[in-house]
């Protein structure tokens, strides 16, 4: 099962270019992220060098238009190098070696040239940093009653306020900030581009988490900063509507690593319990072992496609809200259940640092509340088909 899409679905989606993606982007992986991920893990980041590295083979942009600096190339590129870089073994890398996944497609898809110059094509090439600025302290997933105030002052923005679970928030060079510009609910709402060398612009020491250990999250402060009206993305106040539109994005990508969380840790199970012996046997000598990597090998396909037929949806252009609120839950809820199987199966090495199962147990748990809570997506649910 070396292919995350090993099965008799993967010609569906996956043509020979996309297989050349994935051998070149693997390889890559396995040299320059791999043998480094324990250590990255301990000290709590990665070296900024290798967003350079990303930046220069393409991998930053495989899905974004020629003209932003992107390859141009579809969405199923796009899952390609998301699940390779995954296999390093640290999802809180990929988080924040990629949060201008987040940050960046509402600039390409509204802004202006001139925003895309200066603000997109420095991201891509790995020579900055953007992340996303949504969540405040008191607002959580409620979005549209964001607290964080932006105040027109002749050609400025006056922002005040603070945005918390901030992934890049520390090596951030750019933020694509949501603020309150009109008046309350999501109709008030825009997005502008805050640069982290703004005066009045700080941010809080790195948040000690669970898991995503390599990922550096924390809360960005403002007081008083002043943003250049030109900073504005799209039209005024349309901001919480150009998010929604991103979200969609967030989403799918997250089910594609909550899939690859769960095919990781049953593959790490099968090994191990083809060579783990308990009372003169292999653990898949006794059946409760293999019913168990049954189940968890079932779930994982049905996922897995799931997904897979959900991107192929979108990516013919099709907008499939639903659906990838569906595919999002659904891979959350399959990961829950294989991270804690194969944890169990690996028994006390399970909850011992140093074994891949043990990390993604930890760093799992943080999907099914990031980017849009299990809740707040059957509620997404609902309301399209209700």
């Amino acid at each position: 099962m070396d292919n995350p899409a090993d099965s008799r679905f993967y010609q569906k989606y996956f043509s020979k270019q996309h297989d050349m993606l994935r051998k070149a982007v693997r390889e890559f992986v396995r040299k320059e992220i791999a043998p480094f991920v324990d250590d990255w893990e301990e000290q709590g980041g990665f070296p900024r060098e290798l967003y350079k590295k990303v930046g220069e083979l393409g991998y930053s942009s495989v899905s974004y238009p020629e003209d932003v600096g992107g390859s141009g190339g579809d969405l199923f590129e796009e899952i390609v190098v998301n699940e390779e870089f995954m296999r390093g073994g640290s999802p809180g890398l990929v988080a924040s070696l990629y949060s201008h996944g987040i940050a960046l497609p509402p600039l390409i898809k509204y802004g202006t040239p001139e925003q895309k110059e200066k603000f997109v094509k420095p991201v891509v090439a790995g020579d900055r940093v953007a992340a996303l600025a949504v969540t405040e302290p008191g607002g959580g997933s409620d979005v549209a009653s964001l607290q964080t105030t932006a105040v027109p002052d002749k050609d400025c923005y006056i922002v005040n306020g603070s945005k918390t679970f901030i992934t890049s928030a520390i090596n951030a060079d750019q933020i694509t900030c949501a603020v309150r510009t009109g008046g309350d609910g999501a109709h008030g709402i825009s997005l502008l581009v805050i640069e982290a060398d703004t005066p009045g612009y700080s941010v809080s020491d790195k948040l000690k988490k669970t898991g995503w250990w390599t990922s550096d999250t924390g809360q960005i402060f403002f007081d008083d900063c002043r943003v250049p009206v030109e900073n504005r993305i799209g039209e005024e106040n349309k901001g919480f509507y150009y998010q929604m539109e991103n979200f969609q994005s967030e989403r799918l990508a997250m089910a594609v690593q909550s899939n690859m969380i769960s095919r990781m840790c049953l593959e790490e199970a099968i090994k191990y319990a083809k060579k783990r012996t308990a009372f003169g046997k292999t653990l898949t000598g006794f059946q409760v072992t293999r019913h168990k990597i049954a189940e968890m090998a079932t779930r994982v396909e049905a996922s897995s496609e799931f997904t897979y037929r959900v991107a192929a949806m979108v990516n013919a252009g099709e907008y499939k809200v639903a659906e990838v609120s569906m595919a999002k839950n659904f891979a959350c809820q399959v990961a829950n259940r294989v991270t804690f199987d194969a944890t169990q199966i690996f028994g006390g090495y399970g909850f011992i640092r140093g074994h891949l199962v043990e990390r993604l147990y930890r760093d799992n748990r943080i999907y099914s509340i990031g980017g849009g809570t299990h809740e707040i997506m059957n509620e997404v649910i609902s309301k399209m088909i209700l």
